[in-house]
């Protein structure tokens, strides 16, 4: 299948702008969904790239953003229900509207991206819509060819979730944790950018699910601990109790920003890791966590201090 267009769903976001640098480096025409413009600023510099306007949750708006395009990339997604947008709008129903649409539309490709641990019996809502939005792909995608991705925590410069970290361990000298012991399997943005790139037009994806997980897992309190040390904050980890982890989730839940909820704290209840090796379909074996993040995260840090983390990592 020769795939020369795409469009993307959610393209503004931290892993839309790695897919769209990537297909716009195989020589893609890349077309982005947005509500607002100003926040495809960053992409609109990339030489194959448009921006369309439009509502992404009205299955007519969504048809005539994809005429014309081979393929459709929906990566929409939230941590946190908002006003109007929340979890079974965006992760379920959305899904079934992309679909439809793609068949109105006559797109040959669908890829989506789900989420590691997405399941009906999943213990948070997260999780459970984003089984549903699968479900539901799969039920209106009929004949046309689709793959689903479920990655771990993604990383990468500019992420919410290290760069989170250690913010706040440059904030404050002791960090209480809850979930401490979760465990994740972090995968590099660049890495899910070129499984996502790769699978466009391979037959071999077709109909598949892929689960991608970086080489090593880590428990929470590991990952915090790296990055508060990376950028020369160490600090002290203090794993909370359940009970105290509920209190502090429920805390963080009504402040600005939502740092964590409690169904964050539920999705961290199960094991956040890969079944299975990384998907050899793809030819290349995922980077690790130390030879990516510390060279984002130590810009602030002695060189000293970078060569030594380097060599713990064994590179």
């Amino acid at each position: 299948m020769d795939i020369t267009s795409i469009c993307i769903v959610g393209g503004t976001g931290f892993v839309g702008r790695s897919i769209a640098d990537h297909a716009c480096a195989r020589g893609l025409r890349v077309r982005v969904v947005t509500r607002h413009s100003p926040k495809a600023a960053r992409l609109i510099v990339l030489p194959t790239v448009e921006v369309e306007v439009a509502n992404p949750h009205d299955e007519a708006s969504l048809a005539r953003a994809f005429a014309d395009m081979d393929a459709v990339i929906n990566l929409a997604g939230i941590l946190h229900p908002a006003r109007g947008q929340g979890f079974e709008a965006v992760h379920a129903e959305l899904p079934r509207k992309i679909a439809r649409a793609c068949h109105s539309a006559g797109v040959m490709q669908l890829l989506h991206m789900s989420a590691l641990g997405a399941s009906e019996s999943a213990p948070s809502e997260y999780l459970q819509s984003k089984a549903r939005g699968e479900a539901a792909l799969r039920r209106e995608a009929g004949i046309l060819p689709y793959a689903i991705f479920r990655p771990s925590i993604v990383f990468g410069e500019g992420d919410r979730f290290l760069n989170l970290f250690a913010k706040l361990a440059h904030l404050f000298p002791v960090l209480p944790l809850a979930s401490a012991g979760a465990r994740f399997q972090p995968i590099w943005v660049e890495d899910v950018a070129r499984c996502f790139v790769g699978a466009l037009g391979d037959p071999r994806t077709f109909g598949q699910v892929y689960e991608l997980c970086g080489p090593k897992a880590y428990t929470l309190a590991e990952l915090v601990r790296f990055a508060a040390e990376a950028t020369g904050h160490p600090r002290r980890i203090v794993p909370l109790p359940a009970g105290l982890a509920r209190m502090q989730a429920f805390f963080l839940e009504h402040l600005p920003g939502k740092l964590m909820t409690r169904d964050n704290l539920r999705s961290m209840s199960v094991d956040n890791v890969c079944a299975a090796p990384f998907p050899r379909v793809f030819g290349f074996e995922p980077a690790t966590l130390e030879a990516v993040a510390l060279q984002y995260l130590a810009g602030g840090t002695s060189r000293d201090r970078y060569n030594r983390y380097r060599h713990s990592a064994g590179r």
